[in-house]
């Protein structure tokens, strides 16, 4: 596998070319080839870190945000609730891997800096996400388990997991 630089950063940490490599991998995966019209940049990412995997170049392969408990979490990061409520629970949300990286073993290392960036910045904190439906088994082996029936979001199956505090 490549060499990475992992990086967990707060918006005004980014560089603009940084958050431009962000939004870029987010359009082009989640707007462009899961064709969900939706509006990516929804007032989230300002209270959010931003979790990336850069490789020596600097490409951008893995990507995920992290909303720690108490903010307020809105589509796409919040399971069954889109109405911008306060939660008491961290939020994992826009994981992405590049299609480059896809079959590397890039989701898995993304998961487990995820759940290590969570951890450490809130500790004591249960995890949850909205999943694509077909990704549960994936999710499940990291300690989530279902906690909504199926709903549709953007044309996509999901499912709300949640991964209770490590410890």
């Amino acid at each position: 596998m490549v060499a990475l630089s992992w990086r967990c950063e707060v918006l005004d940490a980014l560089t603009p070319r940084s958050l431009y490599r962000l939004m870029k991998l987010r359009s082009e995966v989640f707007v462009v080839e899961q064709r969900c019209a939706y509006l990516d940049p929804d007032g989230l990412d300002e209270e959010a870190w931003h979790l990336q995997a850069l490789d020596e170049g600097g490409a951008l392969l893995a990507y995920a945000r992290l909303l720690a408990p108490g903010a307020a979490h809105g589509s796409g990061d919040s399971p069954g609730n889109h109405d911008g409520h306060q939660s008491k629970v961290a939020r994992i949300g826009r994981v992405i891997i590049a299609p480059a990286a896809r079959g590397t073993g890039m989701g898995r290392e993304l998961m487990r800096q995820a759940l290590a960036g969570c951890e450490r910045l809130w500790p004591g904190a249960p995890i949850e996400l909205g999943a694509q439906a077909h990704l549960r088994a994936f999710y499940g082996s990291f300690g989530f388990q279902p906690i909504s029936e199926v709903y549709d979001e953007d044309g996509i199956p999901h499912v709300d997991m949640r991964r209770e505090a490590a410890g």
